[in-house]
């Protein structure tokens, strides 16, 4: 209900939005002309439209508009993939979605294989003469056993009355197909099994959601064309075993194929080590005749009836259909429901895509931190006593600068406390306050790292940058040593730093350090070098000292290029975190991917994918705000 809620206010509102865009251009003024940068603001509707279309598409293309508005036809077309499933084992023998007979196909690549064995017996210069007469032999005597499949007047009577039987089971479950009352009714019995089996196998969706009990396609039939097609299914599955297990040997091809037979075996015994070339290819002599023996070869007219009865049926269940094959057509784009045996599976672009729906069960699982990922939520809280964050603010050395000694037991076995143990109780934090809520789980730790990483690398960045657009001496002496190390990917740096920091915070948070504050360097060194002389020349005359031309000029001029180094930083970083929380990492969005991976859960995948996008646009939004508040001027000198 939810999904068809929100597929009609998508509708909804990418129309609505398109009509009030159209409206506000034929409202513009005349003098808003094009390659005018005001025309690009105010958009907010066309964000609209573009953020619709990109879910209406995911909603389209993860089957999920067909769940929501056709829940069963899962289901349906699970029973409906079993009836395809029996009849392609029979139509692979006739010519009907292949270009000829099964056996014409044999018999045309065995002749092929005959005839380039005995080129190769002929032409082998190994074998001596008597052999190679034996060998050419053996292989017109496979050849002739070909004609004794083929020929119609030596099949067997009961393989004929076989076929007869088989054609008529078809023909008669094709007239049933089409009857209100197929399949018969069953005991009451049987169907309550039937019912409590339905209520057990759950809906259609993806296992492990948040719904109890739910599979990727519930395979046991739940509406009454489901169980017509299940039927249908399970008696063409015994009328193929059957027809299978069939065999077109008559009685002078049984004679002829163990005479075969017996000639290469007693041939090959009677061959030294010193004949192994000859004896190799009696074997595949051997190999070929099997390969006929066990193929499915009959006269070519035997199977025209059997051939009729199948097309029949088929065209007959795909009419009963109805409106389900238009439901596959239209609601189930690149792909269907296959049947392999007696389990149902997505085959097509809802395999790899999985539904919103899906998608949004599965994060309200994860974000449960009695759930989580790994028994950790993605995004929580925990109670904190003040007195941690104190002791992690305050450094330890401050007690051990403190005067006196740090107390020492008495011989009573007690240790009195003093103001210097007491202060470095309040430095490690050894205290109690009051509790505050402070944010935890997979995406904190993550954000956390980011945001680490690019503030340490703005605060060391940015000053060196400036200073090296300003001053000789710094960027011949920085310039080297920057552009050594930023060329490298982040990823050659990260086994490195980790094997050496550790795979905790440490070492992740200075390598996106790294990452930030190379960017960052540059970004101020070309904002700085790039100020107007003229603006420096008219600070001067005016007597403003180095440090206010630096406060007011410079500056200010190098803000465009500095927070655009932040933006491009900000995704560096995110980029580099996931990369190495790949490689080594106990929590994060990286270490979720990774796992996730290796495990196939596509719902999680693609929950990190867009967690690490809206986190990654909520840095980027934030810093717009910034530019705007910051630098008005920008895009207006």
């Amino acid at each position: 209900m939810f999904t068809q809620i929100i597929t009609f206010l998508i509708f909804f509102a990418i129309i609505g939005c398109i009509l009030y865009g159209r409206k506000l251009i034929k409202n513009e003024k005349v003098d808003a002309v094009f390659g005018n940068p005001e025309r690009a603001k105010g958009g907010t509707h066309w964000i609209i439209v573009g953020s619709s279309f990109i879910l209406l598409v995911w909603l389209y293309y993860s089957w999920d508009i067909a769940k929501a508005f056709y829940p069963k036809s899962a289901n349906e077309l699970c029973q409906v993939g079993k009836v395809n499933d029996s009849l392609l084992s029979l139509k692979y023998l006739f010519p009907i979605e292949e270009r000829q007979f099964k056996s014409t196909f044999v018999i045309k690549s065995e002749n092929k294989n005959i005839n380039k064995l005995a080129k190769e017996i002929k032409n082998s210069p190994d074998i001596r003469n008597q052999d190679k007469d034996k060998l050419l032999d053996f292989i017109e005597k496979t050849k002739k056993t070909i004609p004794l499949l083929t020929n119609e007047k030596l099949i067997e009577n009961n393989t004929i009355v076989k076929i007869k039987e088989l054609t008529n089971k078809i023909t008669w479950l094709t007239e049933d197909f089409q009857k209100i009352g197929y399949p018969p009714i069953k005991s009451i019995e049987e169907e309550n099994k039937r019912i409590e089996a339905i209520k057990k196998q759950g809906g259609w969706g993806a296992s492990g959601t948040a719904v109890e009990n739910t599979v990727e396609i519930p395979t046991i039939p739940e509406t009454k064309k489901g169980l017509k097609f299940d039927a249908a299914a399970k008696e063409l599955k015994i009328i193929s075993d059957e027809f299978f297990k069939l065999r077109n040997h008559n009685p002078e091809y049984k004679k002829a194929i163990k005479n075969l037979k017996d000639d290469i075996k007693k041939y090959r015994s009677g061959l030294d080590d010193t004949h192994e070339i000859a004896s190799a290819l009696a074997k595949d002599v051997l190999k070929i005749a099997r390969r006929i023996e066990y193929a499915s070869i009959f006269p070519p007219k035997t199977l025209n009836e059997m051939q009729k009865s199948i097309i029949e049926f088929d065209n007959v269940q795909k009419k009963e259909q109805g409106n389900l094959r238009l439901v596959d057509i239209f609601l189930f784009p690149a792909g269907t429901i296959v049947s392999s045996g007696p389990n149902c599976s997505e085959q097509g672009s809802g395999r790899w895509l999985p539904k919103p729906s899906d998608t949004f069960d599965k994060f309200v699982l994860l974000l449960k931190p009695s759930v989580g990922f790994k028994n950790i939520p993605l995004i929580w809280y925990e109670m904190m006593d003040v007195s941690k964050i104190i002791g992690f603010i305050i450094p330890d050395w401050i007690a051990d600068i403190v005067p006196g000694q740090y107390p020492v037991h008495s011989s009573d076995g007690t240790v009195k406390p003093n103001f210097k143990s007491k202060v470095l109780k309040v430095a490690t934090g050894e205290f109690k306050l009051f509790k505050i809520p402070i944010p935890m789980g997979h995406i904190w730790d993550s954000f956390l790292r980011v945001f680490l990483g690019l503030v340490i690398g703005i605060i060391l960045g940015v000053p060196l940058g400036l200073f090296m657009g300003l001053n000789r001496f710094a960027k011949g002496f920085f310039d080297p040593l920057i552009e050594l190390y930023r060329p490298v990917p982040p990823l050659a740096w990260a086994p490195l730093i980790i094997s050496v920091l550790g795979i905790d915070n440490v070492g992740k948070v200075f390598l996106l350090f790294m990452v930030s504050f190379s960017i960052m360097i540059i970004s101020a060194r070309a904002g700085a070098s790039g100020t107007q002389l003229s603006k420096i020349h008219a600070s001067h005359s005016l007597g403003a000292s180095r440090w206010q031309i630096l406060r007011y000029v410079i500056f200010p001029n190098s803000l465009p290029e500095i927070l655009t180094g932040v933006r491009v930083a900000i995704g560096m970083c995110w980029g580099t975190l996931v990369a190495a929380e790949f490689l080594a990492g106990t929590t994060g969005i990286g270490f979720v991917e990774n796992v996730a991976k290796k495990y196939f859960q596509y719902e999680v995948i693609w929950i990190t994918i867009f967690v690490m996008g809206m986190l990654g646009l909520l840095f980027d939004v934030t810093l717009r705000k910034i530019i705007d508040k910051t630098i008005p001027w920008r895009g207006k000198g």
